[in-house]
């Protein structure tokens, strides 16, 4: 099971963001725990800049704007 973490302060594009992880994992049948962090401290501490951030496992794979479906795809 993949744990994943979507950065941002609640955002139009943090959202859709969160949807399309999960919507991804559903279609692929990937097991996997989906959390928004919406903490500034906290999504500072990864180092994101700029929202959405996505962390899987511990590391951060994206930060700014929505990624595609392919990279989603990718990370899962």
């Amino acid at each position: 099971m993949k744990n994943i973490k979507v950065l941002g302060t609640g955002c139009r594009n943090c959202e859709t963001t969160a949807k399309l992880i999960a919507d991804i994992a559903a279609t692929l049948g990937v097991a996997i725990t989906l959390e928004k962090v919406t903490d500034m401290a906290a999504i500072l501490g990864y180092g994101v800049m700029s929202t959405p951030g996505v962390v899987i496992d511990g590391r951060v794979v994206h930060a700014g704007g929505v990624p595609d479906r392919k990279k989603v795809e990718g990370w899962l």
